[in-house]
Order: C-alpha cells, then structure tokens, then sequence
C-alpha cells in the first residue's frame, strides 16, 4: 500500500542563504506517513552536493514505510550554495519532523547525503525558545544516524569533489575543512548510529566510515557498524547485491529496536 505522501517546503520565507542558491531558495521535503509511526526518517540522496540521486530518495523511503516507519526525503541545496545551506536545510527538516509529533527523528544518507547526514548528527543545536518562528523551538539534535557509504571526512581521506563543491573557494581552510569533518566533532553527546560500507568502494574510501566508528567507539556513542567485502559505491538499496543488500534488513531492525515502528 502507497504511503501518503506530501510536499512540505522547509522555510516560510526566504531560506537563509538563498541569496548563494539560485533557483534553490525553496528546499523541501516529501513526506511518506504511515500511519501510527512514532518515528519517521529524513533521507538524503547522495550526489557529490551538486544533485541528489533518485535511487537514494524515494526507494529508501518506501523500505522504511514496509515496517511502520514514517520518512521525509530531503530536496536539500546543493552546488552552487553558501556551504551553511545544506546543513541549515537538513536541521531544519528534523525540527519540521519533530513539530508535527513524530516522537523520534533520524536522518539518513548516502555519500554526500551521508556526509550531511554526519554533520547534522554533530552541528545540530538545542532550539531557540526565544524565536517567533515556532519551528525554531525545537531541537535538531537527531535520535539517531545513518551513514551509507557516507563521505565523513574534508580532513583525511576526502572525496574532493564533494569538499570543492560544497566549501568552493574556502576548500583549503583548514578550520573550515575541520568543521565539516564530522570523525573530529564526536562527542557524548553525538547520537547513536547503523553505518554502512564496502570495503572496495572505489569513490568513497571505506577509511572514511572506520574513522567515524572510531570516533564513536572512543566517545562510548552507541554504534553498528558492518563492512561488506564487495560493492560498487553508489549501491543504494543494493537490490543486485545480495549480500550488501541485507543492510536495510538489518538497519530496518536497527530502527524498530530503538522505537521508531508503530
């Protein structure tokens, strides 16, 4: 059975940053309800922030809705953007989540979005009581992430497409570099994640998830983490790989234990 589904776009007004987003000042997100869900997932495609793949949008949506888990797919800002844009629409589209009730939001994404999807988990904020907007009020801090074959770094093993096109001229700002890095920003306080990778993808190095898993394992953040031997990068549900393709199996049970179904 199809979800509902509704487009929600993430800013009232002009989003900030719009001025560095042609053609972009109205990010959204789709909605798939299910219907009693106490959980619901913002999904972000991959595309190297300058388009997001439809494999890695909807596709992971209708998965997630199979066993009574709400999701949102992310139309984020990409290239060219201020390098605020994305992560500002992505913070956004989990205190919009949390505004209409879901008890628990997590965010996930494949490369780029994997990227985005570990700087929400680490340059989330606690809300702003004091806003007019009623939206702000709420925390963007995610109950959970997960990374798929995510771009992690802008520090070590980058994939340096995804830095030039979000950072632009600042991609050889150290500081800026390190902001986005998200293996250097763990803390305690970093929410639980389910990370995926192969360990022969040729686009993403699969040192980028490890360092992550570090990362977490150092700060005693809950993680689970699996490495599969084979697997082109870009795989998204992995249909045509049978072995990597047991990951949304595992993350969909992942996601029910930590309460996300009905």
């Amino acid at each position: 059975m199809m979800s509902k589904r509704e487009k929600i776009y993430l800013w009232s007004g002009t989003a900030p940053y719009s001025d560095e987003s042609p053609e972009q000042n109205q990010p959204s997100m789709t909605h798939f309800e299910v219907d009693g869900a106490r959980g619901a997932v913002i999904v972000c495609p991959g595309g190297g922030y300058c388009m997001k793949a439809d494999h890695e949008g909807n596709p992971i949506a209708e998965m997630l809705n199979e066993v009574g888990i709400a999701a949102f797919v992310l139309d984020y800002r990409v290239h060219p953007c201020n390098m605020n844009a994305p992560l500002s629409d992505a913070l956004r589209a989990i205190k919009i989540a949390r505004s209409i009730g879901y008890e628990k939001v997590a965010i996930l994404g494949f490369s780029a979005g994997g990227h985005l999807t570990c700087s929400a988990a680490t340059l989330y904020d606690t809300g702003n009581k004091d806003s007019s907007d009623p939206i702000e009020h709420f925390s963007s801090r995610p109950d959970a992430f997960i990374p798929c074959y995510p771009v992690v770094s802008f520090n070590s093993y980058q994939h340096l497409g995804s830095a030039i096109s979000l950072l632009g001229n600042s991609v050889h700002d150290g500081n800026i570099r390190r902001k986005f890095s998200a293996e250097l920003n763990v803390n305690s306080q970093t929410p639980p994640a389910f990370i995926w990778h192969t360990a022969d993808d040729d686009g993403v190095p699969v040192e980028n998830s490890l360092m992550l898993a570090n990362a977490l394992s150092r700060h005693s953040v809950p993680f689970e983490l699996h490495i599969f031997p084979h697997g082109r990068h870009g795989l998204g549900l992995a249909k045509d790989n049978p072995v990597v393709g047991k990951w949304a199996e595992m993350c969909q049970k992942w996601l029910l234990d930590l309460g996300f179904g009905k």
